[in-house]
């Protein structure tokens, strides 16, 4: 009886001490913090260093775009150690870079307000750019810092304006947005040193200036290092309008030709446009009919001996994918134009067939022929799937400047519109093309 009343009494004291225990337990989960979230901290991770990589990193390409061509020279000027007249802020400006208002210090925005920086002065652009206050370009200076010694360009440089809310060109950043401004061709003409595209070409320096002015704003050329062909058989210029870096979450081909998605582009472009320091494979650039030169520079296998851009990809591209587009217009606002085009969109006018809301692309493989579109084939050849994308159209309205499709040959939506209505016998009203017109412009 002892022993039972002994373990008795030992079990009323283990489920006390249990009870006990599990109400400490309880007042203490209540009192620690919630556990963290990997993905969620991942995801934030990934946005801040893919935010970094893409306003401010050069992946090592100064030492094409200072050592080698030089352009850093030209910008500096004679006075401050480099060659020319510089560039002051003013012709900076006039060729579209952006100025990042959130980089400068109180008294420049304080004189820039009041008129008292000069912008025809090439230490002017200097001192911007020692601020990294110059969208895309990173100098890099003596140890004094009076001295311009190099300098590179991220992927801001082209995807990146500004919302001019100080001045014209001079605002707060706007990332993944086309400068449409910017003239790409006219800056690297610049350089005192383009032997090594004249070399990599097969032509003179002469030459080789002209073709980069004949770009003009808002356009680049990506596949003439790889083919050749500067000029369309119609004598136009090859170069295709800069696209925008937004709203591309769910869109497969991030560019104009259908090379691949977006994080394809960013190792394309990181490493042979502009000319960092990485690796890259495509084993298409080693058709030697279709791309001649990049065969030739073996450009569809390239490993540097230090790589400085394949550990930022993956966030690159997130980044990249959490760029949301502009806010779309309230249909509303526009009464019933819009709303009646909307019903043209998803019906009448067969928009919706390709542009399949709310993606406004195809769901998949998104690429169509030239027949399918209407249009010659010229730069679609210039890429391995010889198609066009369809294009995602939210935000259109940031990026009509220069006009529409991948070369700009539309130059109002109404001109597009126009053209599928002749080429899909769609038989749309003037009338009912005005209302389609409006409904785009809400996107």
């Amino acid at each position: 009886m002892r022993h039972k009343n002994r373990i008795a009494a030992g079990a009323v004291l283990i489920i006390a001490v249990g009870s006990a225990g599990l109400t400490l337990s309880r007042r203490v989960a209540a009192q620690s913090p919630q556990p963290a979230d990997p993905i969620a901290d991942n995801a934030q991770a990934m946005v801040n260093d893919g935010r970094k990589i893409f306003r401010f990193d050069t992946f090592g390409d100064e030492a094409y775009w200072g050592d080698t061509i030089k352009l850093h020279q030209a910008v500096a000027g004679a006075k401050l150690g480099g060659v020319g007249p510089g560039v002051s802020p003013k012709t900076a400006l006039a060729v579209g870079l952006k100025v990042d208002v959130d980089a400068l210090p109180p008294a420049i925005v304080s004189g820039l307000k009041a008129g008292t920086v000069d912008l025809t002065d090439p230490a002017t652009t200097l001192a911007l750019m020692s601020l990294n206050a110059v969208v895309g370009i990173t100098g890099f200076f003596s140890p004094d810092g009076k001295q311009l010694q190099s300098m590179g360009v991220q992927c801001a440089l082209c995807h990146s304006t500004v919302d001019d809310s100080l001045a014209p060109s001079v605002g707060h950043r706007l990332d993944g947005w086309a400068n449409r401004d910017l003239n790409v061709g006219a800056i690297v003409a610049l350089a005192p040193d383009l032997s090594v595209l004249t070399k990599l070409l097969g032509a003179d320096d002469a030459t080789v200036r002209t073709v980069l002015n004949s770009w003009g704003p808002g356009k680049f050329d990506a596949e003439l290092l790889l083919d050749g062909k500067a000029f369309r058989p119609d004598g136009q210029s090859g170069a295709v309008l800069i696209p925008p870096a937004f709203g591309l979450a769910g869109v497969n081909l991030g560019t104009w030709t259908g090379y691949g998605q977006t994080t394809y582009w960013n190792a394309f472009v990181a490493n042979l446009e502009m000319h960092g320091k990485g690796t890259f494979f495509d084993e298409r650039l080693n058709d030697a009919t279709q791309f001649p030169i990049a065969a030739k520079a073996g450009f569809g296998n390239v490993r540097a001996d230090s790589d400085l851009i394949t550990s930022k990809l993956a966030a690159l591209h997130f980044y990249q994918l959490a760029i949301p587009a502009p806010p779309s217009v309230e249909i509303g606002v526009f009464s019933f134009t819009a709303r009646r085009g909307q019903a043209l969109f998803n019906g009448k006018a067969k928009c919706a067939a390709c542009h399949v809301p709310p993606l406004f692309t195809e769901p998949g493989y998104n690429l169509h022929t030239p027949q399918e579109i209407g249009i010659d084939d010229f730069q679609a050849n210039r890429s391995p799937a010889k198609g066009y994308r369809t294009a995602p159209l939210r935000g259109l309205l940031t990026h009509q400047k220069g006009g529409f499709f991948h070369d700009g040959r539309f130059p109002t939506l109404r001109a597009v519109v126009d053209h599928y209505d002749d080429f899909l016998g769609t038989g749309l009203t003037d009338d009912e093309k005005n209302d389609l017109v409006e409904y785009l412009r809400t996107l």
